[in-house]
């Protein structure tokens, strides 16, 4: 395979997939262990991780939409093996280096709400270089001579060197290429990962990254020994995957949180955030608060008022004026007969079409009487259409802007509007 193509065509496809959009690139940083799982360390291997070497991953990923994603890898490390058997001594190490094209399949963003925590997989395929080497010689520049009772020596096996042979042990110096007498094998290779991990969030746009490939690849010679089928490779890494993408938007990124702390609604000269009245209309004067003047101090502003000189603790309507018993008697009357029928046809079954029924009859009293009731000032910014009058509509709307967050209305006070509605 013609080495300088292949990576011309990694960096072209790199190229093609930074080009397509930054805002959804991450890049990812691994490092863990390379387990070989070819011919060579297949026999009497006493301890399954004394072959594994430390390797490390680089990767940039393209993330498209909520689930795929492709991504490309750059691997660096060591593949190694050593037979034990009596029979068969092999040993090799091998520095690998390459890269490849994966694609992705992400769990994070299955449902209204990212994950903290979710799996992935990935499969792919990839182009890798490698090298064998042998520890085939002792530190003296001699090779190593295996007895049949297991030792090494310096000396083979015969029974004259029994008595004089010294045990030795091997220094694992890999300093001796590895070839085939038969056949000159390519030392560059095809290879296909495929793998699972985990993603944890951690913020700052970072996540721990934790996984396991299973590689295959497409020849016998990593170990410089053929042999039934294809070598492979096992890795188990973790690291750190780092978001350049841009910061997802919350429900606040587009308020001007400055021109709400400006903001004065009624245009009284008292910002919103202190004024204790809001809905003032334009030209009455207030005070301190954003509360219009109410000399006789009987709650209600004197702009509104028909009697000005209220006495102390007297009570009045909703224009200012004094209520005499018989009145008072009248109202109880009318907020008796209202509040018996509210609780029957309203409180326990409301709906809008109720609504609708009740602000028909009131219209059709006040053509009748020729009456109206003044609008207090509280309830002014639910009268959205300014006519003076609440409507069902209004209501409903009032109601919806309050559980929306864009009215300035309690609880309390949609109550106190909801009473209103029925005695206007």
């Amino acid at each position: 395979m013609n080495k300088i193509s292949t990576k011309l065509s990694l960096l072209s496809i790199f190229l093609v997939v930074t080009s397509i959009s930054f805002a959804q690139l991450s890049v990812t940083a691994q490092a863990g262990g390379y387990k070989f799982l070819g011919d060579v360390g297949k026999k009497n291997n006493s301890n399954f991780f004394s072959d594994m070497r430390i390797g490390y991953n680089f990767g940039v990923e393209y993330r498209i939409g909520k689930i795929l994603g492709v991504g490309l890898d750059g691997i660096y490390g060591k593949l190694a093996g050593t037979d034990n058997d009596k029979t068969s001594h092999l040993n090799f190490q091998s520095s690998v280096m390459g890269g490849g094209l994966n694609i992705f399949a992400y769990f994070d963003k299955l449902g209204e709400k990212e994950k903290d925590v979710a799996p992935f997989i990935h499969a792919g395929v990839g182009y890798m270089m490698f090298d064998p080497y042998g520890d085939l010689l002792n530190k003296s520049g001699t090779a190593y001579n295996y007895w049949s009772d297991g030792s090494i020596r310096n000396l083979v096996e015969t029974t004259l060197n029994e008595p004089i042979s010294v045990s030795i042990k091997r220094d694992y110096t890999y300093e001796t290429q590895l070839k085939d007498s038969v056949a000159n094998y390519s030392r560059s290779t095809l290879f296909i990962p495929v793998g699972v991990g985990a993603k944890f969030k951690m913020g700052f746009r970072t996540s721990l990254r934790i996984g396991a490939t299973y590689n295959i690849a497409l020849t016998d010679y990593i170990d410089n020994y053929k042999s039934g089928g294809n070598d492979s490779w096992a890795t188990a890494s973790i690291g750190v995957n780092v978001h350049f993408g841009k910061k997802p938007k919350d429900a606040y990124s587009d308020i001007d949180f400055k021109s709400v702390d400006n903001l004065d609604s009624d245009e009284d000269g008292v910002k919103d955030l202190s004024d204790a009245c809001l809905g003032t209309p334009k030209g009455v004067k207030v005070d301190g608060k954003g509360c219009p003047d109410d000399k006789d101090e009987d709650g209600v502003y004197d702009y509104m008022d028909k009697e000005l000189t209220t006495k102390k603790g007297a009570l009045v309507d909703g224009q200012g004026v004094t209520l005499n018993e018989d009145d008072m008697a009248k109202r109880q009357l009318l907020w008796d007969s209202l509040s018996s029928e509210r609780s029957a046809a309203f409180n326990n079954s409301p709906s809008l079409e109720y609504l609708k029924e009740v602000d028909a009859k009131a219209k059709e009293n006040q053509v009748k009487s020729g009456k109206t009731s003044k609008l207090p000032l509280e309830f002014q910014p639910a009268d959205y259409n300014n006519d003076g009058y609440i409507s069902a509509p209004e209501i409903t709307k009032t109601i919806d802007g309050f559980f929306e967050g864009e009215t300035s209305f309690t609880v309390e006070k949609i109550n106190k509007l909801i009473d209103f509605f029925f005695e206007q």
